[in-house]
């Protein structure tokens, strides 16, 4: 049965209390510096910097990521703009240039003699959103909002990255204190949940007995600090769309052209009308739609970002192949070609009910008070499902933990922002857990 010691509780309290003015300047930086999935540079660049300094083993490139199984590559341009930008700001550009392509994203690996593996992840990839600069946004009036258009940490992960880093310092110093095997995954483009997959297939959970992942929660929960487990979260594939007609003139010869912008509307609004599943509740949305050239030309493209989610992986698929099948009727009915791109995927997820059990009473030992029940549910969608599902099919045991922090706003907001006490519950019941399964022999 795992076993946390008081006296090492005591110390990773001590160890952890003593990191407080690091980690909120680390997750200010961050804050800064956001960048978009497959994209962060100079995210990867600083992480692995401090992973290396701790004494890990740190995996990077397509050592960290199977190269073809990342999905939503950004183009080539994109990415070139991205590694300039990186260096411009202090990443170290010989390790960027050798990452580029997209392959961003780190394993740190620290094998402290026997015992089990504790596998960990924390997602490091921003969203497009400009974050707001008004009075009384806590980033804003403490001058570090984004210096990036377009880019902002408005799902927490610059906290994840910070508690990351935390949890990894905090083991590294206390290593006389545990046994095992400690892997930390910092993983890429988690939004739009395709960077988890390409870690899973690089085989880097295979191994794992003990899978651990969290996310900020924005709760009105007062007399709680997190959630040991959750579940509920939507299965969903993430795809995009486009149609290619033929262009003509408007009004001189409308018949000789195939127009693709109707293609999209008729797909669009019949996707909304796909009839939803009996066995569990579904989604689905598309959230951009881009046709045409100008207004008296049949437009010959059109291209539409969509997404489907179900309660549960099978019904997730049921919305999938209902879209394929209205997008093709769609492009047949206009005459035009198409072409249906998967972007991103995840799985549902349930955390085990053992292990949130023995997060909580760790979470108790370092002072940092769990939900009763254990479990809350989680309604958002989670690549991370990906690496809970391959451990539990090996046998071992994962949960998504929940930490909560007040916010008048939900997550993916151009205002939110975490309360920086969470970064410091969360290195400690990391760490906490880590060592109650991995006591020093």
């Amino acid at each position: 049965m795992p076993e946390l010691k008081e006296e090492t509780a005591q110390n990773v309290v001590n160890y952890v209390d003593g990191l407080k003015e690091q980690l909120v300047k680390s997750r200010r930086d961050f804050h800064m510096h956001p960048e978009l999935g497959f994209l962060e540079y100079r995210t990867t660049s600083l992480i692995v910097s401090e992973l290396r300094e701790a004494g890990y083993e740190v995996l990077t490139g397509k050592d960290a990521c199977k190269e073809d199984a990342r999905m939503g590559l950004p183009s080539e341009e994109d990415d070139k703009a991205a590694i300039a930008r990186a260096i411009e700001e202090g990443a170290d550009a010989e390790f960027v240039k050798s990452i580029a392509g997209g392959h961003t994203g780190a394993v740190a690996i620290m094998r402290n003699g026997e015992g089990p593996v504790i596998g960990m992840r924390f997602d490091i990839d921003c969203l497009p959103l400009n974050e707001t600069t008004a009075e009384g946004h806590f980033p804003a009036d403490h001058g570090f909002t984004s210096k990036h258009p377009a880019s902002m940490h408005a799902c927490g992960h610059d906290a994840h990255i910070t508690m990351g880093l935390g949890v990894a310092k905090a083991m590294a110093a206390l290593k006389d204190q545990w046994s095992g095997t400690l892997k930390i995954l910092f993983q890429p483009a988690e939004e739009g949940v395709r960077g988890a997959q390409a870690m899973v297939e690089a085989g880097h959970v295979d191994d794992v007995d003990i899978m651990l992942g969290q996310h900020v929660w924005p709760h009105a929960f007062e007399e709680f600090d997190f959630a040991p487990g959750s579940g509920g979260a939507l299965a969903t594939s993430k795809f995009d769309v486009d149609f290619k007609g033929l262009a003509a003139h408007a009004s001189g010869a409308p018949e000789k052209g195939k127009n693709a912008l109707l293609a999209a509307c008729t797909a669009v609004l019949n996707l909304y009308a796909i009839s939803r599943h009996s066995g569990g509740s579904t989604r689905v949305s598309v959230g951009k739609l881009q046709a045409g050239d100008t207004r008296n030309i049949v437009a010959e493209h059109a291209h539409f970002e969509m997404e489907v989610r179900g309660e549960n992986t099978e019904i997730n698929q049921y919305m999938a192949d209902r879209a394929r099948t209205v997008v093709k009727a769609a492009a047949e009915m206009y005459e035009c070609d198409f072409t249906m791109e998967k972007m991103g995927e995840a799985i549902s997820l349930e955390s085990d009910p053992e292990l949130m059990d023995e997060i909580a009473k760790a979470g108790e030992a370092v002072g940092i008070r769990p939900k009763n029940p254990q479990w809350e549910e989680m309604t958002a969608s989670e690549d991370y499902s990906y690496m809970m599902k391959r451990v539990q099919e090996n046998g071992g045991k994962a949960s998504l933990m929940l930490f909560f922090t007040p916010s008048k706003v939900g997550l993916h907001s151009v205002d939110f922002s975490v309360d920086e006490s969470v970064l410091v519950k969360g290195v400690k019941v990391f760490t906490a857990t880590a060592m109650a399964y991995m006591p020093s022999k």
